[in-house]
């Protein structure tokens, strides 16, 4: 399967594709159930890979690997895959792609951030200059074969922002993202300067950019939307309060049977499901 080529397939469709930011395969395995791609997110990665927060710490074979995890698990789901600045070097940045698009990723997001980067809805943002990040961009394009490749900008300047975003539609880069931007005005301002290119927007909670539905999204012109970490936030909510109801109760398990909860036979459906996706002939058994 091209799985670039069918994802490039749906973002060509007249409504806004949404992607949801899984961060394991367990919140993989959830999101899977409602929608029919995944936004593999830096944020999340490096939350639940490293415990760190998203400022540089994902190191280029843990991300693949996980690619290389989820792939069998969920063959047919968009896998969008954030690989930050392609981890510095333009020559990683190379041979990442590469060896995402074995693994079964259909297209990944490269920034123009510089280190110490940061998450794109933060402050102290820095970029690289226009043409270096370019370079690095070129080279990301001449190493895929159908892979969508999203041209990223983090750039905060009003005349900076829609200067790069004109040159990264005119790159050949398949979308453009101009991260962390503020109004659905600028929306209007990104969508007028890259023309055709399909336009990608992030939501993340508490990030700096409108909530906007996927209706008013379509409206704005938007091709792509990303959720970046709902399953993330989600879990550490219910964790949180999970184990606050444990001490409270102290110790005493709920019963799930009467609370609706999820124990172990409803897991254990759930992750059968991921054995069946890519292996339907076989029958599952389970103790």
């Amino acid at each position: 399967m091209r799985h670039g080529n069918a994802l490039r397939e749906e973002v060509g469709s007249p409504r806004t594709t949404p992607l949801i930011g899984i961060y394991d395969m367990y919140s993989a395995s959830i999101a899977a159930r409602h929608y029919d791609g995944f936004f593999v997110s830096g944020f999340g990665f490096a939350a639940s890979h490293y415990g760190l927060p998203d400022i540089g710490f994902i190191a280029w074979p843990d991300m693949v690997a996980f690619v290389e995890r989820l792939r069998p698990a969920f063959p047919a789901h968009h896998l969008l895959v954030d690989i930050d600045d392609g981890y510095v070097d333009p020559e990683v940045a190379y041979h990442v792609v590469r060896r995402l698009e074995r693994a079964g990723a259909s297209g990944v997001v490269l920034e123009d951030q510089k280190r110490p980067r940061r998450c794109g809805h933060a402050d102290g943002k820095l970029i690289l200059p226009l043409d270096e990040y370019l370079r690095k961009l070129e080279l990301v394009l001449a190493s895929r074969q159908d892979m969508l490749v999203v041209a990223r900008t983090d750039a905060t300047e009003e005349d900076e922002i829609l200067r790069r975003a004109a040159a990264l539609a005119a790159s050949g880069a398949d979308v453009v993202l101009v991260d962390g931007v503020r109004s659905v005005e600028w929306i209007r301002k990104v969508r007028s300067v890259i023309g055709d290119t399909p336009l990608l927007f992030n939501q993340i909670a508490g990030g700096k950019s409108p909530s906007l539905s996927l209706s008013e999204l379509t409206e704005l012109g938007v091709d792509i939307a990303i959720y970046s970490t709902p399953c993330l936030f989600a879990a550490h909510h219910a964790i949180d309060s999970a184990l606050t109801d444990l001490k409270e109760a102290d110790g005493r398990l709920p019963n799930v049977a009467k609370s609706g909860g999820i124990g172990v036979a409803g897991s254990t459906k759930l992750l059968e499901q991921n054995i069946r996706r890519h292996h339907p002939e076989r029958k599952v058994v389970t103790a």
